[in-house]
């Protein structure tokens, strides 16, 4: 089992700029691409299918706000 550590709210936002500058650099036609690449790269390094799992069904909600 993989003890899972929090970001900060500064890392938390710093990761999020770094999304940002990524997507904008990657362009919209390779967006997606990039995206998929990015989470099959950090599911393979947490290492732990139930907070994958997790973690995707909560980024599946509220999707339409």
């Amino acid at each position: 089992m993989t003890t899972i550590q929090s970001l900060s709210f500064d890392e938390l936002e710093e990761v999020y700029e770094l999304f940002a500058a990524a997507v904008d650099t990657a362009g919209a036609d390779k967006e997606t691409l990039l995206l998929s690449k990015l989470c099959l790269t950090l599911a393979y390094r947490l290492g732990d299918f139930d907070q994958v799992e997790e973690a995707l069904r909560i980024a599946e909600k509220d999707l339409d706000r």
